[in-house]
């Protein structure tokens, strides 16, 4: 009897065992079905993001519907991108600082600060606690509402040149503790579709833009200007040019040699625009001269902005291994307020007529020999307050 009831008993527990089995797999099928599931759900979103971006050949559009596509698609409160500055990207995008959306969701961040933050790694960073180290990346306005961040390092052509990064007021939606291979995805899709829109932009920089000095080209001033004055008579607004030139120039190639002059026109070219209203087309026009076409600007108003610019060269000259090379620069204006125009091509003439009589007029009265114009050499790196 004892032998039936033991043998009942292994029985017995054999069938439980094979049911707590089967129970064990029912669950592990369920926790499968369910990672499957999560993990269609995010592949149709990634596809849905990549539908709308991948035909994208320019950065404006690119990184507005890319940035709004992510919050919506994924629900997520706060996405922006943080660009390492200088960069392919950098200096590509910045000439397109006028869309409200990439104003506010793209910020610019040294590459040695970048490269501390993510201690030069290439996985996406997960993080609810000690943000603190972060705050570099983290925009002014949600500083105090993000909770958990995400930072997705992104490449062109195999170069981090920044990173996309999320943001949530809950600690637990990036949790440490999470993976991030589906980050990691999206980072790649984003990196290959980023580097398509830069070979392209490259491309149109080459057509629409200097090489030297990165402004616009003379065609597409011409064009600009011709488009500019057309809307001027249109709507009946006053249009100012402005020509410029750099003061004894070649004296300056000549004693400095070229690789300095060349550093010259690029310094003055990106004081030139930086310096210039959203609204200004700043253009070099050929050698040492350059043109910045003023919409809805009248003379008056044009000879103060050129002053600004006079006065900074005098006071910030190009540095280049302790070495300080004065700046001058002479211009011409013309505007359609004091004078009727049928051309553009005429404003642009009367312009550069109005230069030349200008530097011939500090030739006859002498002013090429005050601060004006730029005296060389000027090396006495201690007697300069320039940095």
């Amino acid at each position: 009897m004892n032998n039936i009831n033991k043998e009942k008993d292994i029985i017995i527990k054999r069938l439980l065992e094979k049911i707590k089995e089967k129970d064990n797999a029912i669950q592990n099928l369920l926790v499968y079905k369910e990672v499957a599931k999560n993990n269609e759900d995010i592949t149709k979103k990634f596809n849905a993001i990549e539908i709308k971006i991948v035909a994208i050949l320019n950065y404006k559009d690119f990184f507005e519907i890319l940035l709004t596509k992510i919050k919506e698609i994924f629900n997520i409160p706060y996405v922006w991108f943080s660009i390492i500055e200088p960069s392919v990207l950098s200096d590509l995008i910045k000439p397109l600082q006028t869309s409200s959306v990439l104003i506010k969701k793209i910020s610019f961040i040294k590459k040695n600060i970048f490269s501390k933050l993510i201690d030069n790694g290439k996985q996406p960073i997960l993080t609810n606690d000690h943000l603190y180290k972060y705050i570099k990346l983290i925009p002014d306005i949600i500083k105090n509402k993000a909770g958990s961040i995400a930072i997705v390092p992104i490449f062109i052509d195999g170069e981090i040149i920044g990173s996309l990064n999320l943001a949530d007021p809950s600690p637990f939606r990036y949790s440490t503790d999470f993976e991030t291979d589906s980050l990691e995805a999206l980072g790649l899709k984003i990196s290959l579709c980023l580097s398509n829109v830069t070979a392209h932009e490259k491309l149109k920089t080459l057509a629409y833009h200097d090489p030297l000095t990165g402004l616009l080209n003379r065609r597409v001033m011409e064009n600009a200007l011709k488009r500019e004055f057309n809307k001027a008579i249109r709507y009946d607004n006053i249009l100012s040019v402005v020509f410029i030139d750099l003061d004894n120039f070649k004296r300056a190639n000549d004693t400095y040699g070229h690789n300095a002059g060349d550093k010259l026109l690029k310094y003055v070219a990106d004081k030139l625009f930086d310096k210039s209203r959203k609204s200004d087309i700043v253009a070099r026009f050929a050698g040492d001269e350059f043109v910045i076409i003023l919409p809805e600007t009248d003379v008056k108003h044009a000879e103060k902005l050129m002053n600004r610019h006079k006065i900074f060269f005098l006071k910030n000259p190009l540095s280049i291994k302790g070495v300080f090379i004065p700046i001058s620069i002479s211009y011409g204006i013309a505007s359609t307020e004091n004078t009727s125009f049928d051309f553009p091509e005429q404003i642009l003439e009367k312009a550069d007529k109005m230069l030349y009589i200008k530097k011939e007029n500090n030739k006859k009265t002498g002013k090429h020999k005050n601060s004006n114009v730029i005296v060389l050499p000027f090396l006495n790196k201690k007697n300069s307050n320039h940095p």
